[in-house]
């Protein structure tokens, strides 16, 4: 059995737009995604890109991704890696491929002297926070989130 962790080449835009579809319907969110295969490729590989992917092989099987960019932190002074997406295709799960790609990305942050990566979860989903946790991961219990977007978004940028 053999596990390998790679950056996306341009070739695997329908991969990753795959892997966001199962996601968002893993998340029952399926309704909510209005991205197409192209604004996937687009933003991957546009001429500076401010959003990365890294793929997840198992025995050449395309097994999950990890979608990434970088922010940052002025508390710290220094950046850090956001993870927008985790996903680990069901058949693949229990196999450490989730654990690899987020070492990956602790890799990547430790080398490149980020302050820290970080993420959202759903708070129904009790399989990916008991496994953050064991990871060593903590809650960020005093944030709040807030988004604009739609309407609102159009409207306070008027």
């Amino acid at each position: 059995m053999s596990l390998k962790i790679r950056g996306t080449t341009k070739a695997d835009s329908a991969l990753v737009y795959a892997f966001v579809r199962e996601l968002a319907e893993y998340e029952r969110l399926l309704d909510d995604v209005v991205a197409t295969e192209a604004d996937i490729e687009r933003a991957l590989f546009e001429p500076n890109p401010r959003v990365f992917c890294d793929i997840a092989e198992w025995n050449g099987s395309a097994a999950g991704f990890a979608l990434w960019f970088y922010n940052f932190s002025t508390f710290r002074g220094r950046h850090g890696i956001y993870l927008e997406d985790l996903f680990v295709r069901p058949a693949f799960r229990g196999k450490g491929i989730g654990k690899s790609l987020l070492v990956t990305l602790a890799k990547r942050a430790a080398a490149e002297s980020c302050a820290r990566v970080e993420w959202s979860v759903l708070d129904w989903n009790e399989p990916s926070i008991k496994f953050y946790e064991l990871l060593g991961a903590l809650p960020q219990s005093k944030w709040t989130t807030f988004r604009l977007t739609g309407d609102a978004l159009k409207k306070l940028g008027a």
